[in-house]
């Protein structure tokens, strides 16, 4: 079997096929990439897999047997386009199988809804692919809390509008553990699952950094308005309205759910104490 991932030149789809190469070796396994030549230090053939150039795709997909399409990240109403490009490319190609990263969400009610709409439209176009398919939805992606940390120090805070909503996050590299079975496991072949670990609420996620990192963080409540006029000072006037989304998502209890990560994988998502105890070390 040959396995292919696009994206690995961002931190999912790289996490993922550092996974695929651990497991069967850089001859199986390859990589797709928007510009092949940034990518370093996989030791695999990395293919040009612009999501915007369906003649490229077709090239780069033809030998593969089972592939993982990394979600876009471009705006939801050309993402949806891209995927498909991505889709049909993969049949023309004679690809067996696709895996879909999608995300979890509000379909409605949120700055983020419109994201998460897409990917619901590019879940629907692959179950109707006439393709082998999973799918999983991943949950937040806890790491960025991580990077933050030099500023949380400095604010003594955390500070958002997610309340007392728990979130379901995640790591990449769970993330990662948990595509390879779902593109290895053809008995999870036609379902889609949530992809997280225990949800915490913002003061629990609190209590870990102080845990991890020697620190004193409180969390405070803001209003919806007021984070997304924060995130957007510093992120921009598109991606500040998004990240307020999400946290208004988690205030929703939109990413308060068990998932499936055990089904996939057999074993339990890696506790939030263990993955914070990993960082102090």
């Amino acid at each position: 079997m040959i396995y292919a991932v696009t994206a690995v030149s961002g931190q999912l789809g790289r996490e993922i096929a550092l996974k695929l190469i651990d497991r069967f070796g850089t001859d199986n396994v390859i990589g797709l990439a928007r510009t092949p030549a940034r990518v370093e230090g996989l030791g695999i053939d990395v293919r040009p897999g612009d999501y915007d150039k369906p003649n490229d795709l077709r090239a780069s997909l033809k030998g593969i047997d089972a592939l993982i399409l990394v979600s876009g990240i471009a705006p939801p109403e050309d993402r949806i386009q891209q995927h498909r490009n991505v889709i049909e490319a993969a049949k023309s190609a004679g690809v067996r199988k696709i895996v879909y990263t999608s995300i979890q969400g509000p379909i409605e009610g949120t700055a983020f809804s419109p994201v998460v709409q897409s990917n619901r439209q590019t879940e629907a176009d692959i179950r109707a692919s006439g393709l082998d398919w999973a799918i999983g939805r991943n949950g937040i992606y806890i790491e960025p809390d991580v990077e933050y940390i030099d500023s949380y120090r400095t604010q003594g805070e955390i500070a958002n509008s997610a309340g007392n909503g728990k979130c379901g996050y995640t790591t990449r590299s769970e993330l990662a553990h948990a595509y390879t079975a779902l593109l290895t496991r053809d008995d999870l072949n036609g379902e889609t699952f949530n992809l997280n670990g225990t949800p915490i609420t913002q003061n629990q996620l609190a209590e870990h950094l102080n845990a991890a990192f020697d620190i004193e963080l409180t969390y405070r409540a803001m209003s919806s308005a007021d984070f997304v006029a924060d995130r957007s000072a510093e992120l921009g006037d598109f991606f500040g309205p998004i990240i307020g989304g999400i946290y208004d998502g988690i205030s929703k209890g939109s990413y308060d759910r068990i998932g499936g990560f055990e089904t996939v994988t057999g074993r339990p998502h890696q506790s939030w104490g263990d993955y914070f105890a990993s960082l102090a070390e």
